[in-house]
């Protein structure tokens, strides 16, 4: 379905980033990754997949290397097709206590790097009259945690974003939408695992039965797969008039 089209999708190294891209991949995308850690293995995942794929390790903190992200992928690829913004980091205290390099570094990669991203794709998709931009916001973009006040505020302001490019994009081929999953169990979240297991001293078990009867109904995580599901729905044909939702995958989370 997507034979031809490069997506680029920021935080793609592991995670939700990675399942997206593999469902992209899999509809025939080609790929522009981006991420830290390891690069050559999730690489390898994708071009497996029999797309092209491409690397650039840009600081989603920081507008130039955003800036050069995308002419590298221009460069490459010709232009962006599919921008997926998902990179993101996560810092946990009282405001009282919480740490401002903190709040900016959290403010910077979850919501600025959406913003400068989205401005500099946008004019060869709107030349092109057809693209797709994706913001995985999260369940935190619509309702608040205790001690997330970065996070809260800075996946609110995706949201709010996902409405803005959405509305100023709405008679033409660009649709933006926003992605706002509950718990999945990524990296990020395991480490919330681990530090609740060794708080109460709980089995690593326990601690996810726990984590997750707080909040989500269902009582199972979101998969990646099913994100990238979603991600792959709003690229497609049935997708067109889908414009400036926020479309939680929750376990129930946001309807309580």
């Amino acid at each position: 379905m997507l034979k031809g089209k490069t997506a680029l999708v920021t935080g793609s190294t592991s995670g939700i980033g990675l399942g997206i891209a593999k469902a992209l991949a899999a509809q025939g995308a080609n790929i522009v990754m981006n991420g830290f850690g390891d690069v050559e293995t999730p690489k390898a995942v994708i071009a497996a997949l029999a797309v092209k794929v491409g690397y650039h390790g840009a600081d989603m903190s920081k507008p130039d290397e955003i800036a050069a992200m995308m002419a590298y992928a221009a460069e490459q690829f010709g232009r962006v097709d599919i921008l997926v913004n998902n990179a993101g980091i996560q810092h946990v205290a009282r405001i009282e206590n919480f740490p401002p390099e903190r709040w900016d570094a959290i403010i910077a990669i979850n919501l600025s790097s959406a913003f400068h991203a989205t401005r500099l794709a946008l004019p060869a998709m709107q030349a092109a009259g057809w693209g797709r931009i994706i913001n995985v916001a999260s369940v935190h973009g619509l309702v608040a945690s205790a001690e997330k006040s970065a996070y809260v505020a800075a996946k609110h302001g995706v949201v709010g974003l996902t409405k803005v490019t959405a509305l100023e994009n709405a008679t033409t081929g660009v649709t933006c939408n926003a992605i706002c999953p509950g718990w999945v169990l990524t990296p990020l979240v395991q480490k919330q695992v681990d530090a609740k297991a060794a708080a109460l001293g709980l089995s690593n078990e326990g601690a996810k039965k726990l984590l997750l009867g707080e909040k989500e109904p269902s009582m199972q995580f979101t998969t990646p797969e099913e994100l990238g599901a979603l991600a792959v729905f709003f690229c497609s044909p049935g997708g067109n008039n889908v414009r400036g939702v926020a479309w939680n995958m929750d376990g129930g989370w946001a309807a309580q």
